[in-house]
């Protein structure tokens, strides 16, 4: 396997990725950059692969991977492909503690405006992660716990989550994980599903319509920019989230949704 060189090419031939910060460290930036590109990738790459979507030498990502590779944060393959390593799995499961902290005082103004109980959940692998929810202050609320790990076909946080994600892939996940029926009103076939997804991508919103839980209607935004796809919703009984109430309820969601983008594309931002 080739070693470094001192021709290593500069940062700016890489392949399309955000810019480097100002004053960062390069071999962090392009560490960090062959994580996200692997995960890309679905968590596992050859050296070549990683060399032609990132644009640098392949001295240079070997130098990388050979480092990652130490700190646990990559494993290589018996077939000498190389995979995300098991010391991300606690960094993440972290990430996603504080993700649903940060997102919380948006919840809570969701339920403020709304009436309704507010959830964030994220796309984890091939099934959808509540990672936070504020509950309606009413007497009868929907109580989606955090921690709770549904399919997608199902809610409207997977249709939101899924809405922009090629055909072939959301085929490919659908026949990973099936399409059992939760109610009578549940999505059972791939054509079906991706009509929903079409519907998603014209309204700006998703729904789930007693599709779950009988009695029980979902609005669904996605979270635009987000660092990690993640969507919000509000959940609450068909007879008060209705059609006229999603009228109201839809430009709210869509406005806390830019909102909460915002605040955490400049979490990490420092001076």
């Amino acid at each position: 396997m080739p070693t470094s060189s001192a021709n290593d090419a500069p940062a700016e031939v890489a392949a399309p990725k955000p810019p480097a910060a100002s004053g960062g460290v390069q071999s962090l930036e392009r560490a960090f950059d062959l994580l996200e590109r692997m995960a890309d990738a679905g968590g596992e790459v050859g050296l070549s692969e990683l060399s032609a979507s990132s644009g640098l030498p392949l001295p240079t990502i070997h130098r990388l991977m050979r480092t990652l590779v130490a700190c646990g944060y990559v494993r290589q393959q018996a077939n000498r492909r190389y995979s995300l390593g098991p010391r991300l799995i606690r960094l993440g499961e972290s990430a996603s503690r504080l993700l649903g902290t940060w997102a919380r005082p948006y919840l809570a103004r969701l339920v403020e405006e709304t009436g309704e109980t507010a959830n964030m959940a994220l796309l984890d692998g091939d099934e959808i992660v509540y990672v936070a929810q504020v509950p309606s202050k009413h007497s009868m609320r929907m109580f989606t716990e955090v921690g709770r790990r549904v399919l997608p076909h199902s809610t409207g946080v997977g249709k939101a989550l899924l809405a922009h994600t090629p055909p072939e892939e959301v085929r490919a996940l659908l026949a990973r994980t099936g399409m059992p029926a939760a109610t009578e009103k549940t999505i059972t076939t791939p054509e079906g599903f991706l009509a929903a997804l079409d519907e998603v991508r014209r309204a700006g919103y998703a729904v789930d319509d007693n599709e779950q839980e009988i009695g029980v209607r979902c609005l669904a935004v996605s979270v635009p920019n987000s660092p990690t796809a993640a969507a919000i919703s509000i959940s609450g009984p068909a007879g008060r989230v209705t059609e006229v109430a999603t009228e109201r309820i839809v430009p709210v969601l869509q406005q806390v949704a830019v909102e909460l983008s915002s605040a955490l594309t400049n979490a990490g931002a420092g001076s």
